[in-house]
């Protein structure tokens, strides 16, 4: 009778849907459609426009997907938008003093990578919490994008660099969808396929736990940020390639738009889970809202009064399922 029991509750749970998994690409759908039918007239459902949501969209995406791991990891990263204004300038400058296409490159990522190190160091070495050091970080890495041009803009004249770094076309498929694709699935493949993305979500799930069981937390809590400030550096190349220059504006308040997608992509704001393909989705959602909302003729302050209710509800919605 007991072995029946247990037979019938398991196969219940077996078959028990929990819908909290899948909220995000239930709001997506919701969202969509919503937009589709009120404002079919309007355009939203062309071509043209699906495909400038993509193009508004992969830039945050791909910080978004780094940020995943750090958030994964129990930390955040505030300097995001501002190291892809500093990146977008060192490269535009490294280009325009004679380094060409691979000193730019170079030039620009290393920019994140320096940052993204300094910010792990503090974190790891230091014990400073990732929120005080990112937000310092991101004061002076703004600060500096503005000094060292005086905020001038560098133009880029490479068109090679501008094809491959946000305005090309392969066929009808804009470059920065590739991009977006193409770092979406290694995000995915190392948060679920290796021991570096088990050994993060460990390290975000239980600190102490992880560093028992034999995990070296503080190297992960140096990678997860070198990568967050890797993968804003190339958003801040994507920026500088699709306007054809670097300028201290471009990744201006992004950072919110980057942690709204994580979370609301169904990461948990405390550590432990992460779900790569829900920060993508996530971002597309917050494109597409902004996207519908321009339509509709609303301007960007009210546009950001929604992203921020959009982080709030996410929030609340992430603390209740962990509680459950």
């Amino acid at each position: 009778m007991l072995s029946k029991t247990s037979e019938i509750v398991g196969k219940q749970k077996s078959l028990s849907f929990d819908w909290r998994k899948y909220m995000v690409y239930i709001a997506f759908a919701v969202v969509f459609v919503f937009f589709a039918a009120t404002l079919y007239d309007d355009g939203f459902l062309t071509t043209n426009n699906l495909l400038n949501i993509i193009r508004q969209t992969a830039i945050i995406s791909i910080m978004a997907v780094a940020m995943t791991f750090v958030i994964g990891a129990a930390q955040i990263d505030l300097s995001v938008g501002s190291i892809a204004a500093l990146a977008s300038l060192t490269c535009a400058l490294a280009m325009e003093s004679g380094f060409g296409l691979l000193g730019g490159i170079v030039a620009g990522l290393g920019t994140g990578v320096v940052i993204g190190l300094i910010n792990g160091l503090l974190i790891s070495r230091l014990a400073i919490p990732s929120f005080l050091v990112t937000l310092g970080t991101m004061i002076i890495v703004s600060g500096a994008a503005m000094w060292i041009t005086n905020t001038a803009p560098v133009p880029i004249r490479d068109t090679t660099f501008t094809f491959i770094f946000g305005s090309g076309n392969i066929g009808p498929v804009p470059i920065l969808l590739v991009w977006m694709l193409v770092i979406a699935v290694i995000g995915h493949y190392l948060l679920r396929k290796t021991g570096y993305g088990r050994r993060t979500l460990a390290t975000g799930g239980n600190e102490n736990a992880a560093r028992f069981s034999g995990i070296n937390v503080s190297n992960i809590k140096l990678w997860v940020m070198v990568g967050s400030g890797t993968m804003a550096a190339l958003a801040g190349m994507l920026y500088a390639g699709r306007m054809s220059s670097g300028r201290y504006t471009f990744g201006e308040g992004d950072e919110m738009s980057v942690i709204a997608a994580v979370i609301l992509g169904g990461t948990s704001l405390f550590g432990g889970t992460a779900t790569v393909v829900g920060t993508v989705i996530g971002a597309l959602m917050i494109g597409m809202i902004n996207n519908g909302l321009i339509i509709m003729g609303l301007d960007v302050s009210q546009q950001n009064v929604v992203k921020g209710l959009i982080i709030i509800l996410a929030v609340a919605f992430g603390k209740k399922a962990l509680k459950r």
